[in-house]
């Protein structure tokens, strides 16, 4: 391109030499007379002003000529960046593969330990009723506590349970030692008060993160939470294990969970991006999330987020988790996220795929919570 550049503009600086020439033949002028001694000045004022015009009109041409050049060489540099970034696939952020690696680091710490206290972590988890994705979800939390080392203790209570009942199991765990973490597995009956069950879980073994005052601290400047919410806090987690930056980007969130958006949006604040939130009376979600260069999407609608509205090389953390329709799978259906995945590695710079993206770090790190309480309590650093 240099080359054909060059070749160009020395084109265009020997026509506009040719054209002077030609001119200085019309008007019977020698090349030679262009010298402006001191001898050829008082004899030449006249053929000087008729000149004049000619070489300003001269140098106009060439300058337009190369600004012309210029702005083709740029147009095509632009044009081939585009296709170049088109032809490429964003880097698949690998949740389960970072999640190994955090695990392996709890088990190593647990042992640890183990063998210079006596003490191992402890995670009580209260089930109410008989959803099977609850009961799931809580026996993989119990396989993952067996694979590090952390002693699982589970309570399992019928549908029709009281308020009280749970409260009752809730304040045994609290007053057990061996008890660092309470988690209790949302959601929770409809005829129950979800927030006074979880107002009632002792602040120190709040592994889950969602004590009023631990999300308190998480929204206030100087003052860290004892605990933040797994599934937030595993989502940063990725964009650090990847060398993501996040200081001085303009993150979108979407969704306002209590468990999930909110508490993500006021980590990135705390990482020092610029937040916005959209959320279902948002008017313009698709102008906002557009200008993004961080993406979490936690809103639990399929393939919501197409390609087109993906600003390109940002980077997207998808939370989400819907089924759809599939016949060619053995179970009828699959998972997919809140994002297109297949219009989404198109344009971002890094996806996070589901499954297999956020959905290991949120068991990754309620194990990490529940470690971080043990050493606290005993304080084992």
């Amino acid at each position: 391109m240099a080359s054909s550049l060059f070749f160009t503009h020395s084109h265009c600086y020997s026509s506009s030499t040719s054209l002077v020439f030609r001119l200085h033949r019309q008007l019977g002028v020698a090349p030679t007379s262009l010298r402006l001694s001191s001898s050829h000045v008082a004899n030449n004022n006249a053929l000087s002003s008729r000149l004049y015009p000619t070489f300003v009109l001269i140098f106009i041409m060439v300058m337009v000529s190369h600004l012309v050049i210029y702005g083709f060489v740029e147009t095509w540099a632009v044009l081939l960046q585009s296709a170049m970034a088109m032809d490429s696939s964003a880097k698949v952020i690998d949740g389960k593969a970072v999640a190994k690696q955090i695990r392996d680091e709890i088990t190593a710490e647990v042992s640890r330990m183990r063998e210079a206290t006596g003490v191992i972590p402890g995670l009580a988890v209260i089930l109410v009723g008989d959803r099977k994705d609850s009961a799931t979800y809580v026996r993989n939390k119990k396989k993952a506590c067996e694979s590090v080392g952390i002693n699982s203790l589970e309570a399992n209570l019928p549908e029709d349970s009281t308020e009280e009942e749970v409260l009752n199991y809730i304040s045994g765990y609290n007053d057990d030692p061996s008890v660092h973490g309470i988690l209790v597995q949302l959601p929770l009956p409809s005829h129950m008060n979800e927030q006074n069950i979880l107002n009632a879980v002792r602040i120190e073994k709040d592994v889950d993160g969602f004590h009023p005052l631990n999300i308190g601290r998480l929204a206030m400047r100087g003052r860290d939470p004892l605990f933040v919410p797994c599934t937030p806090k595993g989502c940063i987690e990725l964009l650090h294990r990847y060398n993501i930056s996040i200081k001085g980007k303009r993150a979108v969130v979407i969704g306002r969970s209590n468990i999930v958006g909110m508490p993500a949006a006021l980590l990135l604040q705390r990482e020092d991006a610029t937040v916005s939130i959209v959320h279902s009376r948002t008017s313009n979600p698709e102008e906002i999330i557009r200008q993004a260069d961080i993406i979490i999407s936690a809103v639990g609608k399929a393939n919501m987020v197409r390609g087109s509205w993906i600003k390109p090389g940002a980077v997207i953390i998808d939370v989400g988790i819907n089924p759809v329709d599939d016949p060619n799978s053995p179970r009828g259906y699959k998972l997919v996220g809140d994002v297109f995945y297949e219009e989404a590695i198109q344009v971002a710079s890094a996806v996070t795929p589901v499954p297999g993206g956020v959905g290991p770090m949120t068991i990754a790190m309620l194990l990490q919570n529940t470690l971080i309480s043990a050493k606290r309590v005993h304080n084992f650093e």
